[in-house]
C-alpha cells in the first residue's frame, strides 16, 4: 500500500503545488487539449483510462526488445503512467465532492486490474538494466492497486471517506491560519449567513410580531368600545 503523509504535510504540500500546466507532465499537450475538452466526467476518464493504456503498449513493446537506453524510456512511462492513475483518482474524489455522477467505476476498475497484471508480469522480468527503473515500476504496481481497489469501493463508502478527509482538511487549513485571518474569515461566513437571511451583518431580522409577542401566541381579541362581557 501506499505510504499517507499527515495530513498537515499534505495541506502544505498542496498550498505549494505547482499551477495545472507542470502538474501535468505525465501528459502531452495534445492530452491535456483533449482532457479540458471532454466535460463530460465519464467521458474523460474514459480519455485517463485511454492514455494510461497507451503508455502500457509502450512499454510492452520496450520490454520485448531489450536495447540500449531503454531503461531512461521506460521509467519515464513508468512515472508518466503513475501521474494518469493518480490523475484519475483525484478527478473521481473530485467528481464526488462537487456531486456529479459517475456510472463508469466499474469499467475503470476492470481496466486498471487488465494493467496492472501487465505491470506485475513487467516486474517479473529479469534485465541487467532493471535497477534503473526498478522503483519506478514498483510505485506503478501499487498506486493501480490502490486505485482499482478504490474504484471497487462502495460508491457510498468512497464518497463518505472523500467527505471525512474534507473535513479535517478544512480543520487542519483553519489551526494553520493566523488569527487574524481566522477573525477576517469569521467574518465573512456572517456575512455570508446573513445575506441569505437578508438582513444586513450585527443586525436583527424583522419581526411581525409585536414587542413581548411570542410565535405561536394567539392575538387577544379586541372588544367593542361600551360592550361589556
Amino acid at each position: 500500500m501506499k505510504l499517507f503523509l499527515p495530513q498537515t504535510v499534505i495541506l502544505l504540500a498542496t498550498l505549494m503545488a505547482p499551477p495545472l500546466a507542470a502538474q501535468k507532465d505525465f501528459l502531452t499537450s495534445d492530452e491535456v487539449e483533449q482532457i479540458r475538452e471532454t466535460q463530460d466526467a465519464d467521458l474523460r476518464l474514459q480519455l485517463y483510462l485511454k492514455f494510461a493504456r497507451q503508455r502500457i503498449d509502450q512499454l510492452d513493446q520496450l520490454f520485448a526488445k531489450p536495447k540500449t537506453g531503454r531503461s531512461g524510456m521506460i521509467h519515464d512511462l513508468l512515472e508518466q503512467y503513475t501521474g494518469i492513475i493518480e490523475a484519475i483518482d483525484s478527478y473521481v474524489d473530485n467528481s464526488i465532492k462537487r456531486q456529479r455522477p459517475l456510472a463508469s467505476l466499474t469499467a475503470v476498475a476492470k481496466v486498471e486490474r487488465e494493467m496492472l497484471a501487465e505491470l506485475e508480469r513487467f516486474a517479473g522480468l529479469s534485465s541487467p538494466d532493471k535497477g534503473r527503473f526498478q522503483f519506478a515500476l514498483e510505485q506503478a504496481v501499487e498506486t493501480t492497486r490502490d486505485s482499482a481497489e478504490l474504484s471497487e469501493q462502495d460508491f457510498r463508502e468512497r464518497t463518505r471517506a472523500v467527505e471525512s478527509r474534507e473535513v479535517d482538511i478544512r480543520k487542519e487549513r483553519e489551526e494553520l491560519l493566523a488569527p487574524e485571518r481566522k477573525e477576517e474569515l469569521k467574518k465573512e461566513q456572517q456575512r455570508i449567513d446573513a445575506e441569505k437571511e437578508g438582513v444586513a451583518p450585527g443586525k436583527k431580522k424583522p419581526s411581525l410580531y409585536k414587542p413581548g409577542e411570542k410565535a405561536g401566541a394567539k392575538p387577544e381579541e379586541k372588544k367593542a368600545p361600551g360592550k361589556k362581557n
